[in-house]
């Protein structure tokens, strides 16, 4: 059952056992008015029995519909959230410690909004209708009662605003501690041998003051609420009693019209049940808040076209990227021939990897437009961009319960015979083969070299027909192993976009793009480049 469907009911049962809530007081009053007055109570008496029916029947039906409907609607907003990001891809801003903190708790406070708001509407029906019965029984009781009514109102108004204020700080400063720690934890080798661990622990803890300051506001808020209510639904109480009984005393209330407008006055004075309802609604909205940041972002559209024959051209038309209102890439016009492996070279920051991600679609230009043979990348269909386009990262995600399901990633239902090929080609089948089972060793038992690990990310994207981008994903090789993929890959067949870091890389591709400073400052082989000075410095001493 949906969360929304789970609403609908729960919107029902709980306004059924409010109106019997509701109901009740007057019910006993008149049973009382009919005992003293030595008449027949046995018809009020049964309604109040039927009230008390209804009342016990439906408020557990109200908490389980009530426990059902946030458990759902959580996990659609979770698996939104994830499928949103995971679509965003390398567009995302948040860090990953922060995305898990959103999809952990905020997504479970959002999920609790439509449960709140009903909830918190459907307890202002008893104090709504205590007014209008006090109201039916003589209006100088709703005097009495609106003495304190203002005061209450404007408790609610502000512990709804204060609370959503302290809950956004206090998310934002545990989704900075995480994100933090994820970080340590992907750097943990790097830590221990800098021995570095207790700079890194309070740099992971230093938000951690926020993160108490936010939690002590949060309390303070609370018992702040806590107090003025405690304290403002008595007295609204006290006043109703005082003219109730004024009123009995001049023979304008009868006994059981007196109990029944004293209980009316509780239920009118339910601060507590209110600012429960309202806090709920408050952390519900501040949740909503942190997930709409995400949800906010666009994803990239698909067309529908699907590549014409060719050879894998690849052309960049005036295209300008900025990160952050600094430009990466600016005024980028290049066509680039297909079939061949093209080397991209640069100084740190120049703009080769944001170049990469944008020819494989990774990220779209803030300007021009990206082709491939032709056809702009952002009319492909989402299953033409990866059966056509293949990408290899210098520190590739594996993901998959084995060897075998990380490789065939790609594929619905990868087959030994089709993971045994690419294996072969990236040049990851002798070591795989001397793991336990073969491709079919789980991840988590099969411990990989940095080297490894990214001929396993060559061999995922080897499947890719047109275009194949390699963003450093060979740097971990050592020369000779390098050496003999490029070899494969200067066979032709399709395109290959090389992100270089060493001389023999580039010296092996038909064609350099030379990147500075955002801007292509040549386009030519190798060897035609190496005669400048400053493209010999690009590469330093490495080999």
């Amino acid at each position: 059952m949906t969360a929304h469907r789970v609403l609908v009911p729960l919107a029902v049962v709980a306004g059924l056992s409010a109106a019997a809530e509701l109901a009740l007081p007057l019910v006993i009053g008149r049973t009382v008015d009919a005992i003293v007055a030595g008449g027949d109570a046995g018809r009020a008496l049964a309604w109040a029995l039927a009230l008390i029916g209804v009342l016990a029947v439906a408020d557990p039906v109200r908490d389980l519909l009530a426990g059902l409907a946030p458990a759902n609607r959580t996990a659609h907003l979770r698996s939104r959230l994830v499928r949103h990001t995971l679509a965003l891809g390398a567009r995302r801003p948040e860090a990953t410690g922060d995305v898990v903190s959103r999809v952990l708790t905020s997504a479970a406070e959002a999920g609790q909004g439509g449960v709140a708001v009903v909830l918190a509407v459907v307890a202002v029906i008893p104090v709504a209708g205590a007014v209008a019965a006090l109201a039916y029984l003589d209006p100088w009781l709703v005097a009495g009662y609106l003495a304190g009514a203002v005061a209450v109102t404007g408790l609610l108004r502000r512990h709804v605003r204060d609370t959503s204020d302290t809950v956004v700080r206090y998310q934002r400063a545990q989704a900075e501690i995480a994100a933090r720690l994820s970080d340590a934890l992907a750097g943990r080798r790097t830590i221990a041998a800098a021995a570095t661990v207790p700079a890194e622990i309070r740099r992971c803890l230093h938000p951690l003051g926020d993160l108490s300051a936010a939690g002590h506001g949060t309390w303070r808020v609370l018992a702040r609420s806590a107090g003025q209510s405690a304290l403002a639904g008595p007295m609204v109480h006290l006043s109703v009693v005082a003219v109730g009984g004024w009123l009995l005393a001049d023979g304008s209330l009868t006994p059981g019209e007196l109990l029944a407008a004293i209980q009316y006055g509780a239920l009118g004075a339910g601060v507590g049940g209110l600012v429960a309802g309202f806090s709920r609604v408050a952390r519900a909205r501040a949740g909503a808040r942190r997930l709409a940041e995400v949800l906010d972002h666009p994803v990239p559209r698909y067309g529908h076209r699907r590549l014409p024959r060719g050879p894998g051209v690849l052309t960049f038309r005036d295209v300008t990227v900025a990160a952050g209102g600094v430009p990466v890439l600016t005024g980028v016009t290049l066509t680039l021939p297909g079939g061949r492996p093209i080397a991209v070279v640069g100084r740190s920051g120049s703009g080769k990897s944001t170049f990469a991600a944008l020819a494989a679609r990774l990220a779209d230009p803030d300007e021009g437009l990206v082709c491939l043979d032709g056809v702009p990348l952002t009319e492909l269909s989402e299953d033409a961009l990866r059966e056509e386009i293949g990408v290899a990262f210098e520190r590739p995600a594996l993901v998959g319960a084995t060897v075998a399901d990380a490789v065939g990633l790609a594929h619905d239902r990868p087959d030994a015979a089709a993971v045994a090929a690419v294996l072969r080609a990236a040049c990851a089948d002798t070591f795989v083969s001397r793991l336990p089972h073969g491709a079919a060793t789980a991840l988590a038992e099969a411990p990989l070299s940095g080297g490894e690990a990214q001929r396993l990310g060559l061999a995922r994207a080897w499947h890719a027909r047109r275009l194949l981008v390699l963003d450093d994903a060979t740097s971990s090789l050592d020369t000779a192993t390098e050496a003999e993929i490029l070899s494969l890959l200067t066979g032709g067949g399709r395109t290959h976009l090389i992100v270089a870091h060493r001389t023999g890389t580039a010296a092996q591709c038909a064609t350099v793009v030379w990147l500075d400073g955002g801007r292509v400052r040549a386009v030519a082989p190798h060897r035609q480049l190496w005669t400048d000075p400053d493209y010999r410095a690009i590469f330093g001493s490495r080999s």
